[in-house]
């Protein structure tokens, strides 16, 4: 049986660390969240010293246009919150579960599991994992296949264990434990 992953950590995560790094950084600067106030955030203690605050201020300054969808110069509370929804519906990229992972609430373990089996996770090969194909996704690792594939060798040969009738002896290797000591 292999391991079931469950994303709802990660997206819950990301979703809980945009809502409160926008609202940190909208509180910080009055004139919107523009691209020189997201620079500007990379240095100021007050977003630094959040959990989240420069994670997310990195990802929002570096992906910018992609988030300003009415090309304002400024991402407001319903551009946050339309990403959001895009990343509830059409899942994440490995950039991003990369960029937000980390500070999401996410165990390290998962991320990388994720990670490292993303495009076998990513069922419609979008380059976007959803919390549905992560919490499908069943985890064989290399070492959980060994495993698998040295039982199922056992199972085939179970005639080598218990004597296959070529040699004379037609019991098990178990007998010994039943042979008298007499020779």
């Amino acid at each position: 049986m292999s391991k079931r992953l469950d994303g709802s950590s990660l997206f819950t995560g990301i979703n809980s660390g945009l809502t409160n790094s926008f609202s940190l950084l909208s509180s910080q600067y009055s004139d919107g969240l523009t691209v020189e106030n997201l620079s500007k955030a990379l240095t100021n203690t007050n977003v630094t010293n959040t959990a989240y605050g420069a994670t997310f201020a990195s990802y929002l300054n570096t992906n910018f246009n992609s988030v300003d969808k009415n090309r304002d110069g400024s991402i407001s509370a319903d551009e946050i919150q339309n990403l959001m929804n895009n990343i509830a519906t059409q899942g994440l990229t490995r950039e991003q579960i990369m960029a937000l992972g980390s500070t999401s609430g996410m165990t390290n373990s998962l991320q990388e599991t994720v990670l490292a089996h993303f495009d076998d996770i990513d069922k419609n090969h979008d380059g976007k994992v959803t919390n549905q194909e992560i919490n499908e996704y069943g985890v064989n690792s290399s070492i959980e296949k060994q495993k698998i594939a040295d039982r199922n060798r056992v199972v085939n040969n179970m005639s080598l264990f218990y004597g296959d009738g070529s040699d004379k002896y037609e019991g098990s290797m178990l007998d010994y434990r039943y042979l008298d000591n007499e020779t």
